[in-house]
């Protein structure tokens, strides 16, 4: 196919999903932004395989007119993050369910609903909401984002204005088997603020999910998501980031099953000495189950540091992706960029496919990157068979030590045992 005729098709995609659309009511402003957003997606098209960066990733069942049904009849088992005090806000299918919910109430903080805030003629999400996504559609592509923006009318948006005295939980939970649901959050760090914010469940059998995160100088900024556990959930997710000086982002993803996630992360560091790390640990299990991390890393201020650290275990001829950029423009001097990406085949039909990359354009930096893929340590597994460790403990044992370099990218310490118990016990029902 030549490069116009994908440029054809990706429009008319663009067009039929566009057809009839009917942008939520909001003020002037979010009104503004999301007819911009739409026309980014009139402009660019709606991916498609040839795409550079979907080449590993099928975007069709992302697109569909149909949604595939996703069981919601999962194992039972305790919340994720349920002994940790947090402020829970639950959605049910991708809407906001305020009976489920706390009181969108902290101090510190200001919550309100993504529908509230642009009903508001005068709101500070306006100098993000939209805003942060747009930048990020250069130098790629990314029009299930402005998608996103254009037509989502859930989420919430949070304002942060001191450290928040516990974390938020976005709780995503699923009652219809076929339900689709888009979201799009909000979130604004103030000079010298702290938030943490929790993500787990699986939302829908089809989700899509854009969270726009502007953390200010010296603000600090975590984020924790565990990703919903059913078989044949579909879900394409972005985070667009701005860090200002001294400002620290971190975002760490734990995705167990799922016919399909991509995860999407857009990072740009705009003030010295700011710092972000993204990190992630997948397990995928059957030839349907296909994971893609997609990162894009860009340094354009003094000093600043950056940390990718990725790790897939995939078997029964699972496939896992990972396409991480960084990006060190001109002046970004004294840069500190480290991209790490490694899977751990557990059969021969399990395949991971990478694209790391550096592009560079300071001399006063250290940067690097690796990408590996293997199976079990032969003699490891021995060792531990020999001391009368059972094969699938064994080759348990040896599977959490593989990702802890991963789950070690979480500050808190409470969080990071959560999803250690709970992957353990994943891993040993082998689901």
């Amino acid at each position: 196919m030549s490069r116009a005729a994908l440029a054809r098709q990706k429009i008319e995609a663009a067009e039929a999903r566009l057809d009839g659309l009917i942008l939520p009511d909001g003020a002037t402003w979010a009104t503004e932004a999301r007819r911009a957003a739409e026309a980014r997606v009139r402009a660019a098209g709606l991916p498609q395989r040839r795409d550079e960066y979907w080449r590993f990733t099928n975007p069709a069942p992302l697109l569909s007119d149909e949604v595939v049904p996703s069981s919601t009849d999962l194992p039972e088992e305790s919340p994720v993050f349920g002994e940790v005090d947090r402020l829970r806000i639950v959605f049910v299918d991708g809407i906001f369910d305020p009976a489920q919910s706390d009181a969108l109430e902290m101090a510190g903080l200001e919550i309100e609903t993504l529908a509230e805030a642009t009903a508001t003629d005068i709101h500070w999400a306006k100098s993000v909401f939209g805003v942060l996504e747009e930048a990020g559609q250069k130098p790629v592509d990314r029009s299930l984002a402005a998608l996103n923006t254009a037509s989502a009318e859930e989420g919430i948006v949070i304002r942060a204005t001191a450290k928040a005295e516990k974390p938020v939980a976005l709780v995503y939970l699923q009652s219809a088997p076929a339900s689709e649901a888009m979201i799009h959050h909000v979130i604004r760090v103030e000079e010298g603020a702290e938030l943490t914010l929790l993500e787990t469940g699986p939302a829908a059998a089809r989700f899509s999910k854009v969270m726009e995160v502007d953390v200010a100088d010296r603000g600090t900024f975590h984020h924790v998501r565990a990703q919903g556990r059913a078989h044949e959930r579909l879900a394409h997710t972005h985070a667009f980031a701005r860090l200002g000086t001294e400002s620290v982002y971190k975002s760490f993803t734990l995705t167990a099953n799922g016919r399909l996630t991509r995860n999407e992360h857009v990072v740009e560091l705009t003030g010295d000495d700011a710092v972000a790390h993204i990190a992630g640990a997948c397990v995928g299990d059957g030839s349907d189950f296909l994971h893609d991390d997609t990162v894009f890393i860009t340094h354009d201020a003094v000093n600043c540091e950056s940390r990718q650290v990725f790790k897939k275990v995939l078997r029964n001829g699972a496939t896992g992706v990972f396409q991480g950029k960084i990006l060190v423009k001109e002046g970004a001097q004294k840069t500190d960029g480290y991209q790490i990406s490694q899977s751990l085949l557990l059969d021969d039909d399990s395949q991971f496919l990478a694209k790391p990359e550096l592009e560079i354009y300071a001399d006063d930096v250290a940067c690097s990157h690796g990408s590996t893929s293997g199976a079990i340590d032969d003699e490891a597994l021995f060792y531990l068979r020999s001391r009368g460790v059972a094969h699938e403990d064994a080759t348990d044992l040896l599977t959490l030590a593989f990702l802890a370099e991963a789950l070690d990218e979480i500050e808190d310490e409470r969080l990071a045992d959560d999803l250690r118990d709970r992957l353990e016990n994943w891993l040993k029902r082998r689901k």
